[in-house]
C-alpha cells in the first residue's frame, strides 16, 4: 500500500513539475550587443549600489573587459563636473556619456522558468524581455526542459554567445528517475548524480520525511542550493519549518509557511468536496490559507519567524505570479498584454481545466476579496522577516497566470515595496540578496570594483517610481500637458556587453507580431465576446 500511495504522488509531482513535452526553440546566436570593450567608461552615472547604500552622484564608472575596475566621485549635484577630476580617456576607449541616468547592479531573478512546450514560446522570447529589463542571472528552478538543454544555454550564456542572462540551473526533485524514491539511499543516489551532472541546485515539491532528509543532507554534502515549492500533497507532514531544520536554504512562494503557524488545527481547512487537480479548488482554497494561521505579532508567529532566521533561511515569496488571484482584469488588460503577449503564451493562459494556473473557471468576487486578505497578511509577514533580519529576495515565475517575462519581474518590485520594503530594501531583494544565496556575492548583486560587470542603466530614478523599469515605461503628464510614457531601462550591460533595451524590445514585438499574423490572431490579444446566457 505504501508503495501505490508514493507511486501515485509521484504522478502528481511530475504533474506539479509542468515538465514539458519538448524544449523550447533555443536561443539563437548573439546578434545584439556591443562589447565586451578593453576600456568602457560610464560617465557622470547616479550609483545605487545594490547593498542598502543611498544613490551617489555624478561618478564616472570604468569597466576593463567583464569587470569593474574603477569607480569614481567625479563633482556634486547640480554644478558642471570638472574634467580635471574624471579619469582620462585613453585611445580605444569607448565611452558613454551617461549625465543624469542611474546605474544599478544587474537584477537577479530567483524564480525564472524559460518555460516549455506548453508555452509554445521560443526560448529568445524570455532571454530578451529578462534581459531588457535589465534581469543578468536568472535560477531557473527546475530545468524541466532538461538538464542538458539548461547546461547547453548556461555555457553559451557564459560565453556570451546568446543574448541573455547568466544562468543557475536547478532540478526538479526526481526529475529523470524512473520512479518514486522507495528509499532514501535512492535519493541520495540521484542527487549525486545531478551534481555529476552540472546542476547548482534541487527544487522540491515534497516527498515522504525521511526521502526530504537524505535528499536535503546530500545536497549540502554535494554543495548544492535548494529550493522548494511546499505542495498542498505533503505539506500536512512537512512544512517550512520542517524543510529548514533539515537544511532546505530557500522557499519558493509561501505554501508551507502558513501551516507552519497553525495553532488549532493540523490540516487546512479544506472544503469536502475539494480536490487537488481541480485548478480553481486549489488556487481559490489556497487564497483562504493565511487566515487560518497564527495572526501577526502573536506568540506562535514570532516563534517560527525567529527560528527561520536563525537557521539563515530565505523567502523567494514571487508574489506577482498570484496578482490575478486579487485582481483578474487588472492582468489581464495590462499594459504590456497588447504589444508583448505571444500569442502562443496568451492561448496558454486562458481558463483550461488542462493547464496548470489557468484557473479561471467561475473566479468570483469573494476570490479576490479572500485573496486581498491573503496578499495583507503574507506581506505583514515579509516586511517583519525583514525586519528582523530575515532574507527576502526578488522572484516572478513569469510565463503563468498572465504574467510575461520581465514584466512580472519588475511587478515584483512594487509589491514588495506594498508589503513595507523601502525602495532601497527591495533592490538589496533583487541584487545582494539574490546573489549571497546563490554563493556569487564576491562576483555579482552589487556595484564594486573587482565585480562583473552587470548593470542596469535607467534614464529615470527607480526609487521614485519602479514602473518606470517597465518595458512600456511610466504613463503620465508631461510638462506641455500632454500624456507620455518615460522610462524603461536604457541600457543593460551583462559580462561586460552593451544591450540596447529598446533594441531587444523591438525584437520581441516583432517576433509577436509575426507571430500573430502566422496565427491569425490579429494586431493583439484574442478577447473574448461577451455572451449573455
Amino acid at each position: 500500500m505504501q508503495k501505490i500511495i508514493r507511486s501515485v504522488l509521484f504522478i502528481l509531482l511530475v504533474f506539479l513539475n509542468f515538465a514539458a513535452d519538448a524544449a523550447p526553440e533555443p536561443v539563437p546566436d548573439r546578434q545584439r550587443g556591443e562589447g565586451p570593450f578593453n576600456r568602457l567608461i560610464l560617465r557622470g552615472v547616479t550609483v545605487i549600489n545594490g547593498e542598502g547604500a543611498p544613490p551617489v552622484g555624478p561618478m564616472d564608472v570604468i569597466v576593463e573587459g567583464n569587470r569593474i575596475t574603477e569607480v569614481h566621485n567625479v563633482g556634486f549635484p547640480g554644478v558642471p563636473i570638472l574634467e580635471d577630476d574624471r579619469p582620462e580617456i585613453r585611445e580605444g576607449d569607448r565611452v558613454m556619456e551617461l549625465e543624469g541616468h542611474y546605474l544599478l547592479p544587474g537584477f537577479i531573478d530567483m524564480h525564472a522558468h524559460f518555460g516549455g512546450d506548453a508555452q509554445g514560446v521560443p526560448a529568445e522570447y524570455p532571454a530578451k524581455l529578462w534581459l531588457a529589463h535589465g534581469i543578468t542571472t536568472i535560477r531557473e528552478p527546475g530545468s524541466f526542459n532538461g538538464l542538458d538543454w539548461v547546461k547547453n544555454h548556461q555555457r553559451r550564456s557564459e560565453n556570451n554567445a546568446i543574448a541573455a542572462p547568466r544562468i543557475v540551473p536547478y532540478v526538479g526533485f526526481g526529475q529523470g528517475a524512473d520512479g518514486p524514491f522507495l528509499e532514501p539511499e535512492q535519493a541520495r543516489e540521484w542527487v549525486r548524480d545531478i551534481a555529476k551532472r552540472g546542476a547548482s541546485g534541487i527544487k522540491f515539491f515534497g516527498a515522504p520525511p525521511e526521502i526530504m532528509q537524505a535528499a536535503l543532507d546530500e545536497a549540502a554534502k554535494q554543495g548544492l542550493g535548494s529550493a522548494m515549492h511546499h505542495a498542498q500533497l505533503d505539506v500536512a507532514h512537512w512544512n517550512v519549518l520542517d524543510s529548514a531544520r533539515a537544511g532546505l536554504t530557500t522557499m519558493e512562494h509561501w505554501y508551507g509557511l502558513p501551516e507552519a503557524m497553525f495553532e488549532d488545527q493540523v490540516i487546512q481547512d479544506y472544503p469536502l468536496d475539494y480536490n487537488y487537480s481541480d485548478e480553481q479548488h486549489r488556487f481559490g482554497q489556497a487564497g483562504r490559507l493565511w487566515a487560518q494561521a497564527a495572526r501577526p505579532g502573536t506568540e506562535k508567529w514570532s516563534a517560527v519567524r525567529d527560528e527561520l532566521i536563525s537557521l539563515d533561511f530565505t523567502l523567494n515569496p514571487t508574489m506577482t505570479i498570484y496578482e490575478a488571484s486579487r485582481d483578474l482584469m487588472r492582468e489581464m488588460n495590462a499594459d504590456w498584454q497588447q504589444d508583448y503577449a505571444h500569442p502562443n503564451l496568451w492561448s496558454f493562459f486562458q481558463p483550461s481545466r488542462r493547464a496548470h494556473g489557468s484557473y479561471w473557471f467561475d473566479w468570483t468576487t469573494a476570490d479576490e476579496i479572500a485573496w486581498k486578505e491573503n496578499f495583507r497578511l503574507w506581506m505583514t509577514f515579509l516586511d517583519d522577516y525583514k525586519n528582523h533580519g530575515g532574507r527576502v529576495t526578488l522572484g516572478s515565475d513569469s510565463g503563468y497566470i498572465w504574467k510575461l517575462y520581465g514584466f512580472g519581474y519588475i511587478r515584483e518590485m512594487e509589491l514588495l515595496q506594498e508589503a513595507g520594503f523601502h525602495p532601497l530594501e527591495v533592490l538589496q531583494s533583487a541584487t545582494i540578496h539574490g546573489a549571497t544565496v546563490l554563493g556569487m556575492q564576491d562576483r555579482i548583486g552589487s556595484i564594486r570594483p573587482g565585480k562583473l560587470a552587470d548593470l542596469v542603466i535607467t534614464a529615470e530614478n527607480p526609487l521614485q517610481n519602479f514602473k518606470v523599469l517597465y518595458g512600456t515605461g511610466h504613463f503620465r503628464l508631461n510638462d506641455a500637458n500632454q500624456p507620455a510614457r518615460v522610462g524603461g531601462v536604457r541600457y543593460t550591460i551583462k559580462d561586460g556587453i552593451v544591450y540596447d533595451a529598446e533594441e531587444l524590445l523591438s525584437d520581441i514585438r516583432r517576433m509577436v507580431k509575426d507571430a500573430r499574423r502566422e496565427a491569425g490572431t490579429g494586431p493583439g490579444p484574442a478577447r473574448l465576446p461577451y455572451i449573455p446566457e
